[in-house]
């Protein structure tokens, strides 16, 4: 028999404005020890370098986690020219360098190269698996192999600025599964100069933006307080893509026992993906087939 984990039953999303020098996992696992919450995870990992929006999930949120992963995120982030990295960013060695530097023109010019449905490669220091193997295990080892493109839909890429000609400040909006790094790795080589990221900001992430975002130094700082909980927002905040239905008092048993129910809904089409409340709380989400909710995930709240 499985050992139950410890520590408190609560569901809910925290954002977290990541600092930079920590993984993801780390800063997951010291939140969730800060709330002394059960059960934890993240939608989106972000590089140790990097900082910004963080989505952290307790307990039935948890479930909600694919539709954060799967929705629109924006990034600010700077491009360091004249050097490819092993790593595709700052903390990486310099495998190659290049003289000369783009004009702000040539950049912009660029840029257009990787808007619409591109295929990205993505670094070769990256979380994919490789036969079963992340990528980043493999290249630690020092093996040759190679990663395979993958389409990826970017719906803007602009400069917002040039410091100075070894640097360029882009943003960029793009759906899931981009990498910054590799963004700034093919951009350098298109221009001949070579690249790789110097600093990154994930600015938002689906519904969620940098002012809904608190410290993970203030969140330890109130462990233990009942003010930690109440940086908490609800679960059906990662929802908001999706439509929601009402589910009246006589169909809540069935759907949280998981089985299809009368929902009240308006202007859904058939087999149309929402959510399903009742008296302010989420229920399920599921598609919506003949004035039916058929639920695939279900809320134990």
């Amino acid at each position: 028999m499985a050992r139950r984990r410890k520590g408190r039953d609560i569901s809910g999303w925290l954002i977290v404005d990541k600092p930079a020098g920590l993984t993801s996992t780390t800063v997951v696992n010291r939140v969730r020890r800060a709330f002394d919450a059960r059960k934890a995870g993240h939608a989106g990992t972000l590089d140790p370098a990097a900082t910004g929006i963080l989505a952290i999930a307790f307990g039935e949120a948890t479930k909600t986690i694919p539709y954060v992963t799967e929705a629109m995120k924006a990034y600010a982030f700077t491009v360091r020219f004249g050097a490819e990295t092993n790593t595709d960013d700052a903390e990486g060695a310099v495998v190659k360098e290049a003289e000369g530097r783009p004009s702000d023109d040539e950049i912009k010019d660029a840029l257009g190269r990787f808007v619409g449905e591109i295929i990205q490669v993505p670094p070769a220091f990256s979380a994919v698996k490789i036969d079963g193997e992340r990528a980043y295990k493999r290249a630690r080892a020092g093996e040759e192999f190679e990663v395979e493109g993958r389409p990826l839909w970017v719906e803007e890429l602009v400069l917002t600025d040039r410091p100075e000609p070894d640097l360029a400040e882009l943003e960029m909006t793009c759906g899931k599964g981009g990498y910054v790094r590799a963004i700034a790795r093919d951009l350098g080589r298109v221009l001949g100069c070579l690249g790789h990221v110097l600093t990154l900001r994930r600015l938002w992430s689906g519904p969620f933006e940098l002012e809904d975002a608190v410290t993970l130094e203030r969140v330890e700082s109130l462990a233990g307080s009942d003010e930690l909980d109440g940086l908490l927002l609800p679960l059906e905040v990662a929802l908001a893509e999706l439509p929601e239905v009402r589910c009246p008092a006589e169909s809540v048993g069935r759907l949280k026992n998981g089985n299809p129910a009368t929902v009240i809904a308006a202007g859904l089409e058939y087999g149309e993906e929402c959510w399903a409340s009742h008296d302010g709380r989420p229920l399920a989400v599921g598609r919506y087939k003949g004035g039916e909710l058929h639920p695939v995930r279900v809320f134990q709240l």
